[in-house]
């Protein structure tokens, strides 16, 4: 019963379980220590701003006031904005972990990449999300869910907290990751295309909560391409354990019987 449920094993198991664990409180406190000064932050997101509107693309505030018009629509993403971390893509993992087993290590590794990859862009260019310029026409439709407000960020929460990550969207980079996989793990063409409406549902989860702009989602989308690079690359040191393969974890070969006919 265990191997039907568990494909390596309860060790195995424990030891996913315990490095994706490790990797995101790592990710999580070092994204909060890599927090920018809020001048520049600011500045930053001026700057997107100001690229956006140069390249006729500054539509986010528009298309946020469209949205608002449906209080169940900005409730749904909101909600999605808040719980597609943790609900959709952990149970996405734990979904390929136990029945495409031997996908997950090649997924994990493009987790584990573009977290590292986050963690760069939080650093180097520190921005703040679009729902802390109101004098741009934002609101910020997650504030009675989170709670968290710019001015009311303790140094407690911030200490895990960095108020100013927008660049890269890891929503979009995340959402991108489990669409694909899952719509290349589909068995029928329906869920398929599904699942690969999901990055662009996050796509527009976001911009309507005034999380993100479009650049941070394009750089997050950039950010999955550069994992899917990282992975692959990293899976000509274990080809058997770590690529994107369709080949079940080998099996003990079964002695042949004397006399057994072929």
């Amino acid at each position: 019963m265990q191997a039907r449920v568990l494909p390596r094993g309860w060790l195995d198991a424990v030891r996913q379980i315990s490095l994706f664990l490790a990797a995101y409180f790592a990710y999580s406190v070092m994204r909060g220590l890599v927090a920018g000064d809020a001048t520049e932050a600011f500045t930053h997101a001026r700057e997107l701003i100001s690229l956006e509107r140069t390249l006729h693309v500054f539509a986010e505030p528009s298309i946020q006031a469209w949205a608002s018009g449906s209080h169940f629509v900005m409730v749904l993403a909101s909600w999605l904005y808040v719980n597609s971390q943790t609900t959709i893509t952990v149970g996405a993992l734990l979904y390929i972990y136990l029945r495409h087993n031997e996908r997950f290590y090649f997924v994990r590794n493009m987790f584990l990449i573009a977290m590292a990859i986050a963690l760069v862009g939080y650093t180097v260019f520190p921005t703040a999300p679009p729902r802390f310029l109101p004098e741009w026409g934002f609101a910020d439709s997650v504030s009675e869910l989170t709670g968290l407000h710019v001015s009311h960020a303790s140094d407690s929460l911030s200490a895990v907290t960095n108020m100013y990550a927008a660049v890269p969207s890891m929503h979009v980079c995340f959402a991108l990751i489990i669409g694909c996989t899952l719509a290349r793990l589909a068995k029928h063409r329906v869920t398929a295309v599904l699942w690969l409406l999901y990055p662009l549902l996050m796509t527009f989860v976001i911009i309507v909560t005034a999380n993100h702009f479009f650049i941070d989602a394009f750089l997050g989308a950039l950010t999955t391409a550069v994992s899917a690079s990282g992975a692959i690359w990293l899976a000509r040191a274990r080809p058997q354990a770590w690529r994107f393969s369709s080949v079940a974890p080998s099996q003990p070969v079964q002695p042949v019987r004397a006399g057994a006919s072929g």
